[in-house]
């Protein structure tokens, strides 16, 4: 099987989009991960859900579970109003996700892997067809379905 009969459509955001709007449409969806495109409809971001949260926990709290245990609830900003006035490429994380894309005839096993060493669910199959690219889709909650080998 290839990546392009894996590929399923997945619903995006714009990088230029209002980051508010964005984190509703994701907690909305229920996501595993956010796919953002750029004006050219190419893959801007590819980024898990538990990375857009890092604007939201302050450094020291990374650090540490114990001092993530100090802070408390009313510590937190809401997220609405770290991002407001944002744009979805302001709100990413500095080193955001783009290595998870692939062209249409990548292999099943090339998926997994893919997947696998980045730590995201999420694998944009993009198309080239002349001048444009189209993003085809995304989401490969397909692979798990696939026959296992005899051993």
């Amino acid at each position: 099987m290839r990546a392009g009969d894996l590929a399923e459509p997945y619903p995006a955001v714009f990088a230029d989009d209002d980051a508010v709007a964005a984190a509703r449409f994701f907690v909305e969806q229920g996501l595993p991960a956010l796919l953002v495109l750029d004006a050219d409809r190419r893959p801007y971001a590819i980024v898990p859900g538990s990375q857009l949260l890092r604007v939201l926990v302050p450094d020291f709290a990374l650090e540490s579970l114990a001092l993530a245990s100090s802070l408390h609830d009313s510590e937190v900003e809401p997220l609405g109003e770290r991002l407001g006035g944002l744009t979805v490429a302001q709100w990413l994380p500095r080193h955001r996700a783009l290595s998870t894309v692939m062209g249409p005839d990548a292999g099943a096993a090339q998926v997994a892997a893919l997947t696998v060493r980045t730590h995201t669910p999420l694998v944009a199959v993009v198309e080239s067809g002349g001048e444009a690219v189209r993003t085809v889709a995304g989401a490969f909650h397909r692979l798990a379905a696939l026959p296992r080998p005899v051993i």
